[in-house]
């Protein structure tokens, strides 16, 4: 099984099958004995609906696809991230989080009845059609999504590279819905980008947790490490998780793990035993020491928020910007056999203070909301793309001459936009000194 942090049962139904038990013989007739509820009873309730279903209703459906469609309906009502999977959509899913996958570039979630946006996903066609956290997913090529599964939603809404979906948005400040055509294309896998602020400074962002990024992370420290040695070392680093819709478990602990040298990063517990466990740093050569910001945000989720709840509980690092989302909950992708799978939530995490974060979220150290650029600013919040990463494929095309880049006037004019990420490199540059105050 896959361990991740986000949303057929084995049902077995015997079908026209039922244990009935009578009255205790002997019982006074005034007053006779409470019965134990009849385990079978639900049982026997599905298996007439089922009958009735199968012989009256108006269009012809198969048994499989009723009791398929009873599995979903009773997996979507336990919460807003269990559900279950059929082929194509396990497929899909674990190619999220290894190989490449064809779709607009978001991450959704299942509020209040509503598909709701959690994040969109940089340098995607989403991000660059202006989705934004909070957004409210209202039909897909026409067809209502309260009629659709969150899995029927992601389904529909991936597809062939180049080809078109429409979407009926209703953004999070807006009285009326917005239609808008995103041509699908390839979603990019890189999770970690880096970005030299100032000598000795670094902007480490992270955009999902996938199976690669601690490895990516590694390999931006290093190169973070190399390229500062000159001007003393590494000195400081802003850890920018917004809009990071999180994913994988066991990358949130090892990317938690790479600035921690002991203690409790994070503790699930669930209802069996089974499913409890404390997860700790250990002490690695590799372990990173100098001052760290963390930056979080309404579409920090799931993953992103036991990096920052450890990274706050053990006092490593200051957390600033807005409310996270509150995903505390861990589910399981359980493969079954017909290759389906079942993502079931099994337990809830904690931070290393005890803590649950569930429809809570993270409280940042110092709150400081995001100040919208100007309109003609309004795609350039993050300006990390593809093009800037080291190691970055070609796209075979011959390339004019360009004129060389100005990296410090890049960053300049990336600050004078993000007003979180100002604040968050003044005060890592600051907490040396804050310390030396405070002892």
């Amino acid at each position: 099984m896959v361990m991740r942090v986000f949303s057929r049962f084995c049902l077995v139904l015997c079908l026209g099958l039922t244990v009935l038990h009578g009255p205790a013989l002997g019982a006074d007739k005034k007053e006779p004995p409470k019965e134990a509820p009849n385990k079978y009873e639900a049982l026997k309730r599905f298996s007439q609906v089922l009958d009735l279903v199968e012989r009256y209703y108006v269009r012809d459906v198969t048994q499989a696809d009723l009791i398929n469609g009873a599995v979903k309906g009773m997996l979507q009502g336990l919460d807003p991230h269990s559900t279950f999977l059929s082929a194509d959509e396990y497929k899909e899913m674990q190619e999220t989080t290894s190989g490449e996958f064809f779709g607009v570039g978001i991450e959704i979630s299942m509020e209040n009845g509503q598909v709701t946006v959690v994040t969109p996903i940089e340098d995607t066609p989403a991000f660059r059609a202006g989705l934004q956290s909070g957004d409210v997913i209202l039909s897909i090529n026409g067809q209502a999504t309260q009629e659709l599964s969150l899995q029927e939603v992601v389904s529909r809404i991936r597809g062939p590279k180049g080809s078109e979906v429409e979407l009926t948005i209703l953004h999070s400040d807006a009285k009326s819905p917005q239609t808008v055509h995103i041509v699908r294309d390839a979603i990019p896998l890189i999770s970690v980008k880096s970005k030299k602020l100032e000598d000795g400074y670094y902007w480490l962002r992270l955009t999902r947790f996938s199976e690669r990024t601690t490895e990516e992370l590694h390999e931006a420290l290093k190169a973070a490490e190399k390229e500062s040695k000159p001007q003393g070392g590494l000195k400081g680093i802003v850890l920018d998780l917004r809009n990071n819709p999180g994913g994988l478990l066991d990358q949130a602990v090892n990317v938690s793990d790479a600035f921690l040298e002991g203690g409790t990063i994070v503790s699930i517990k669930g209802r069996r035993e089974n499913t409890e466990r404390v997860y700790t740093a250990k002490k690695q050569s590799s372990d990173v020491r100098v001052p760290m910001v963390v930056l979080i945000n309404a579409g920090s989720a799931s993953a992103s928020e036991i990096v920052a709840g450890a990274l706050r509980d053990q006092k490593r690092a200051l957390i600033v910007g807005e409310r996270s989302f509150g995903k505390g909950s861990v589910q399981n992708i359980i493969p079954l056999a017909d290759g389906s799978g079942l993502k079931l939530t099994v337990a809830l995490y904690y931070t290393p203070n005890g803590s649950s974060i569930q429809a809570e979220g993270i409280v940042p150290d110092l709150e400081i909301p995001f100040e919208q650029p100007r309109a003609e600013d309004k795609d350039a919040r993050f300006l990390l793309r593809e093009q800037d990463l080291n190691r970055h494929l070609e796209n075979g095309k011959a390339k004019k001459p360009a004129k060389a880049k100005d990296s410090k006037g890049d960053v300049q004019e990336q600050m004078a936009r993000d007003n979180q990420l100002r604040m968050g490199l003044q005060l890592v540059k600051g907490l040396p000194r804050m310390r030396e105050l405070r002892n």
